[in-house]
């Protein structure tokens, strides 16, 4: 998810190897214009997640010979323009009792600018914690040990596909409203896709459903 304008960007459905974050990356990359920033990332502990990112934002370079032993082997290491910090939350009796965060690559003042850390440096999570909620809310699926929820992953990941249209086309964020004061009128209300100026109207539901993607 973009932090700035809530657009909800990719989603993978899978194990949690390093395999399926690669593909989730892959898939963000394809979808990034050219002109656009690496986004900043950020995870619990989920190692995987490190991995994936490096091999997807990686360069491989070779370390200089010292002039002793055998030649150094190409090692990975990750754009200089990547941001990612980890925000791991230890708990004890189902009660969180320490929140540990670390910056794993990229400059620590730079990361937590770029996500928003308060003044003591703490990494702000409210927007990826409402977001899970509302996708719980949104989606029966999601409802652990539900009779609802989800026993084939290809129907899963077309539920999970219309609600990420649902969410950035029809959905307005109160987040993302503009205060207009025209009479009456005093907020334009808007939705991830009006804040990222791909459209310029919050879409009915008739309106997406009915939409003929153009073939490529």
């Amino acid at each position: 998810m973009k932090t700035d304008t809530r657009l909800f960007l990719s989603h993978h459905e899978g194990d949690r190897t390093t395999d399926a974050a690669i593909d989730l990356f892959q898939d963000v990359e394809r979808r990034r214009s050219i002109h656009s920033p690496i986004p900043v990332f950020t995870s619990d502990n989920w190692d995987s997640f490190e991995e994936g990112l490096i091999n997807v934002y990686g360069i491989l370079e070779t370390p200089a010979y010292q002039g002793k032993g055998r030649k150094p082997l190409p090692v990975l290491l990750p754009y200089p323009n990547l941001k990612y910090a980890q925000v791991c939350k230890h708990k004890e009796n189902g009660k969180i009792i320490e929140v540990v965060q670390r910056v794993v690559f990229g400059e620590p003042e730079d990361v937590l600018r770029s996500l928003g850390a308060d003044a003591g440096g703490k990494i702000n999570t409210a927007y990826i914690e409402r977001f899970n909620l509302t996708i719980r809310n949104s989606l029966a699926r999601f409802i652990r040990r539900g009779m609802n929820s989800s026993k084939d992953l290809e129907m899963h990941t077309h539920v999970i596909d219309f609600f990420q249209a649902w969410y950035n086309f029809v959905k307005p964020h109160n987040s993302l409203r503009v205060d207009v004061n025209l009479g009456r009128k005093r907020w334009l209300q808007r939705t991830p896709a009006m804040a990222e100026e791909i459209t310029d109207h919050v879409w009915s539901l008739k309106e997406l459903l009915t939409f003929r993607v153009p073939i490529q």
